[in-house]
């Protein structure tokens, strides 16, 4: 990974969709340099894919909210996965250090709604407990390198 790769990477970060004459405007690089060097990115797995980026507030979902997870026993973060993937309400999973097991990102489209997610969090044969903290507002919202 050089210097050419990094900033092709923040050129399809700002803008997935973004042609290959202008990814190789912004590195330095031809049109047909630029999709060589993308498509090698693509094929080590340093860019495992490239996605859309929906504004949950179209889909109604104004309410977020970080749920820290704490599990019975030790499950793997395999298993504690298949748990949480049929929540759609979850949209971010972690494993983190400290007194909790997991930290989620969890999106609904209001307070009551975000209840039954939790619920059905709680639900999985896995959880013990959580704790929730609601989001007030966003102050910062960056791209993840």
């Amino acid at each position: 990974m050089d210097a050419v790769d990094e900033e092709i990477i923040r050129c399809v970060l700002r803008n997935a969709r973004s042609t290959y004459a202008e990814i190789g405007e912004a590195a330095g690089l031809s049109a047909p340099a630029a999709k060589r060097r993308l498509d090698r990115l693509v094929a080590t797995g340093a860019i495992r894919g490239f996605t859309a980026l929906i504004d949950p507030q179209t889909l109604g979902w104004r309410t977020e909210a970080f749920v820290e997870v704490y599990c019975k026993g030790n499950p793997s973060p395999a298993e504690l996965r298949r748990n949480l993937d049929e929540i759609p309400e979850v949209v971010e999973a972690c494993t983190v250090s400290g007194a909790a097991d997991a930290m989620l990102h969890m999106l609904a489209a209001d307070i009551a709604h975000l209840e039954q997610a939790i619920q059905r969090v709680r639900a999985a044969p896995v959880i013990d407990r959580t704790e929730s903290v609601i989001v007030l507002s966003r102050l910062i919202n960056r791209p993840r390198l």
